[in-house]
């Protein structure tokens, strides 16, 4: 039994009648009263109170039974938008949605330049842009959470990004000095957990593997994104699979994602061809043909993602395991060859996965992340990942903002 002063209780009921409306989509006060335990006069108090501030709508249902049709409560999505950042190595992803979850715009650009005061004066202008954009709308913009693929402390400043040799950027105050609005930074892999749980229905205790550019481990347990003691939880991606192997940006040898995620595999993958570069398009078509090269090499590469995947079973036994690559997507056999190689009796697991979320996962991730931080839901659901899609426009410039 939750007990407190007033204005703490009336905020926990008021979390949880929200989390219900969302989460059931369509859903009567009577139905909310059944749910949540509360009674009705407490129902009724406080859907009035979210109505006034907009939060949530009324609707008839459509029915042919005799008598009144129920009065049903949702969220009302446009009431506010949030905005999700993705920061790559070589990559930018905004992704704009509504407090239901719905996707209403979303935008990749590749920058120039990996410098850390240019990317953050890019940032800057995007988001003032958007800040413009939604500013009719009751709430606006409401906050904006940003990943990046690196360690981030507690107090979200950014420890360490390999790739782009950022060290101690506290890009929070950065951006937040010169905008009036929100900012949250967050791990990108933590995010892209969170996304598997939140649109893709998934159990509270998982493990998602980003294998783009690098591998980074989100870990949820009992419901709860895994940190650790400083943050830095998660960062599997250094984890030494070959000690005396090949040398990894961040200092050491041997680490897995030089060896398992999907950069390495493209990279490799070229030389062994003889090719300039690869696509995911041209990848996919070398699988279809069976090439002999391309097919001994992924079996090699899954051989190496297996390794790492058995030590991360041992470590935290998670129930389920999403990995997210769109090339072992594409490839007929991985979760088959990945449970060849988990063969210790001592590892036990549910289910292995593919992500059906792709690319989106991280930035889709930060938008949820931000809709459950401004309705004040800890259990969110929204189960419409399908708007999802692969493909994505990819721009070289900063389209929209380069009269800014």
């Amino acid at each position: 039994m939750v007990t407190g002063d007033g204005a703490y209780i009336k905020r926990i009921n008021r979390n949880l009648i929200l989390q219900e409306i969302m989460n059931n989509g369509l859903i009567s006060r009577a139905e909310l009263s059944k749910i949540t335990g509360l009674n009705k006069a407490t129902i009724s108090v406080q859907v009035q109170d979210l109505l006034k501030k907009k939060l949530i709508y009324e609707t008839q249902q459509e029915h042919h039974a005799i008598g009144r049709r129920p009065i049903m409560l949702s969220i009302n999505g446009s009431v506010g938008y949030v905005l999700g950042i993705d920061i790559d190595f070589s990559s930018i992803q905004f992704a704009i949605t509504n407090i239901k979850g719905k996707e209403v715009e979303y935008i990749k650009i590749n920058p120039e330049t990996k410098d850390y005061e240019s990317i953050v004066q890019l940032l800057t202008k995007y988001i003032q842009h958007y800040m413009n954009k939604f500013a009719n709308s009751p709430y606006g913009l409401i906050s904006v959470i940003i990943a990046v693929h690196g360690t981030v402390n507690n107090d979200e400043v950014i420890n360490f990004v390999p790739k782009l040799q950022w060290k101690r950027k506290n890009l929070k105050a950065d951006l937040e000095n010169q905008l009036d609005i929100e900012i949250h930074i967050v791990n990108n892999a933590n995010l892209s957990a969170y996304a598997e749980k939140v649109y893709s229905g998934q159990n509270d205790n998982l493990m998602s593997l980003m294998l783009t550019s690098g591998i980074g481990a989100g870990i949820i347990m009992d419901d709860q994104i895994h940190k650790g003691f400083n943050g830095y939880a998660g960062e599997m991606g250094h984890m030494i699979i070959s000690p005396d192997g090949k040398k990894c940006p961040c200092g050491n040898n041997g680490c897995w994602e030089l060896y398992a995620s999907e950069s390495t595999l493209l990279m490799e993958l070229s030389q062994l061809l003889n090719r300039p570069t690869l696509t995911l398009k041209e990848i996919a078509e070398l699988i279809e043909r069976r090439d002999s090269t391309t097919m001994e090499y992924i079996k090699q590469f899954i051989k190496y993602l297996s390794i790492g995947i058995n030590n991360m079973i041992n470590l935290y036994n998670p129930e389920t395991i999403v990995i997210n690559s769109g090339i072992l997507r594409i490839y007929p056999n991985t979760v088959k060859e990945i449970k060849s190689h988990l063969k210790s009796s001592i590892s036990d697991y549910r289910e292995i996965t593919i992500s059906k979320l792709g690319i989106k996962a991280c930035v889709i991730g930060a938008c949820a992340f931000a809709i459950s931080k401004f309705l004040g839901i800890s259990n969110l659901r929204i189960q419409d990942s399908d708007q999802f899609k692969e493909q994505t426009s990819v721009n070289n410039q900063t389209p929209e903002l380069v009269n800014i």
